[in-house]
């Protein structure tokens, strides 16, 4: 059931071809927004969302030079307005430390945290605009863990939630909140191809949780639909955890 909680509103949301963005955008525009979905050319962005009420599918790479400003301005030129800017792209790899390449540290970078900024910069003035608005950037609970191999992955999801405190420090005084997700094991575009080839590895992450099961896109849709309404006004620099207490044990 919808309650348009999100009525009369314009959002962004990157990532959304697939997994916790395409469902948080969905999720979105069912609350009476107005969408802007970005994803990659190569994506499904196209397919995902043609002919979906109130979502607008931009295939545009967030790190291609010019790409925040263009991305503001399609949403700006499309609805008039911005009152949610989304920040869900990312991408993961595993090497260590001493194997990691240069280029591969840099994209992660790139992608996770610095187009995060970027895109928030270029946001800002528009959301100044409006009466309430949201910045929701998606970290991970690895900003707060680690694992082997995962040094670029970690240091950049730390970054975000950072970068999140600090946009909600300095906004505050615009009415602008600025909150982060930290998804656990979640079943999404980057990772279902590994649990679809090996279920027992979905099983073994499962059993951590308390609550014996893997986190669906629709979880952080949620979470992130709750950070987006009226009822989380008074709630800024905060990091969100949604893992299902997977986290707990560590």
């Amino acid at each position: 059931m919808s309650y348009m909680r999100l009525k009369d509103r314009a959002a962004i949301v990157t990532g959304a071809a697939s997994g916790i963005g395409r469902a948080t955008a969905q999720l979105f525009a069912e609350e009476g927004a107005s969408v802007l979905a970005v994803d990659i050319p190569s994506s499904a962005l196209l397919a995902t969302f043609d002919g979906v009420a109130n979502v607008t599918p931009l295939a545009l790479s967030i790190i291609d030079d010019g790409a925040p400003a263009r991305i503001v301005g399609e949403a700006i030129a499309r609805f008039g307005r911005l009152d949610i800017l989304m920040n869900n792209a990312g991408v993961s790899g595993r090497q260590f430390v001493d194997e990691i390449k240069d280029e591969d540290w840099d994209r992660i970078m790139a992608v996770n945290v610095t187009a995060q900024m970027k895109l928030a910069r270029a946001a800002i003035p528009h959301l100044r605009k409006a009466p309430s608005a949201r910045i929701i950037n998606v970290a991970s609970v690895m900003a707060e863990g680690t694992d082997l191999g995962l040094a670029a992955y970690c240091a950049s999801k730390a970054g975000v939630a950072g970068l999140t405190r600090t946009l909600a420090l300095e906004l505050g005084r615009d009415n602008i909140t600025a909150n982060y997700l930290l998804p656990g094991a979640i079943k999404t575009g980057m990772t279902s191809p590994l649990w679809d080839a090996r279920p027992d590895v979905a099983d073994i992450w499962a059993k951590k949780s308390p609550l014996r099961r893997v986190g669906q896109p629709i979880d952080l849709a949620r979470a992130a639909l709750f950070l987006a309404s009226d009822e989380a006004a008074f709630i800024t620099g905060h990091g969100l955890n949604v893992d299902g207490g997977l986290m707990l044990r560590v």
